[in-house]
């Protein structure tokens, strides 16, 4: 039981990555406070004896009640793991700028207020935060145009706080996923996959419990790979 009277939100938690990160905190001794747009979240928190709160990560007052809610319930938060539906596709220059706004709202902005809102808990004990991004945050991928970019910025902003908040013994990390198994992936996308399969969402939660964990004590401030191999840069 690692993460014993450890208390982590998980954000976007209904389903697929968010909601095996939040079985896996809970099977390693962690109480969860889990939110998403649908029931789901409060649905799965309640079989996990945990928390749940029906809302968006685009909505700060939800994010406000999220964090809120968590302090008063459990006294403290240890983790925070920031975790967003997807953001709009199409033809680079044929996404309309509400489409733009849209992605830099749940891609972005909603990591930075989350961080915002959470710092002066974590840093009362010290603290982890994992933001899952994704493998084109810088190989952009013209299938995700939207995700590429402020996933990107993503990197900027979390290196800028790992810097900055070291000092408080909070770390801070971002996941690059793959193509993950949560959604549908075709025979082609696999075949450029060196692994030659999705990754499974039990993959992706077990890195990020592990990079919450006293074990990656020593790692903040790093975009961690979990993509089957098929970025290219080294």
């Amino acid at each position: 039981m690692i993460f014993k009277d450890k208390v982590a939100i998980v954000t976007a938690a209904g389903q697929g990555m968010g909601a095996a990160i939040a079985k896996d905190l809970v099977e390693k001794g962690a109480r969860v406070v889990l939110m998403s747009r649908s029931e789901e979240a409060t649905s799965l928190a309640e079989k996990l004896g945990g928390t749940g709160l029906q809302g968006s990560t685009a909505n700060i007052q939800d994010l406000r009640d999220l964090v809120e809610l968590t302090a008063e319930r459990y006294g403290r938060i240890d983790f925070l793991v920031n975790n967003t539906g997807h953001p709009p596709k199409g033809d680079l220059l044929d996404i309309s700028d509400r489409d733009w706004q849209e992605g830099f709202e749940l891609v972005l902005l909603n990591v930075i207020r989350m961080v915002r809102l959470a710092t002066p808990h974590l840093a009362k004990q010290g603290g982890a935060i994992v933001n899952i991004s994704t493998f084109s945050a810088f190989e952009p991928s013209a299938l995700f145009p939207v995700s590429s970019t402020f996933r990107a910025a993503l990197g900027s902003f979390m290196k800028l706080y790992a810097d900055r908040y070291a000092e408080k013994n909070i770390r801070i990390n971002n996941i690059l996923p793959g193509f993950i198994d949560s959604y549908k992936i075709s025979e082609e996308i696999k075949e450029r996959i060196p692994l030659k399969r999705a990754g499974k969402v039990e993959e992706i939660a077990k890195t990020v419990s592990f990079l919450l964990s006293e074990d990656a004590g020593y790692i903040t401030g790093q975009n961690i790979r979990v993509d089957g191999g098929i970025t290219r840069s080294i």
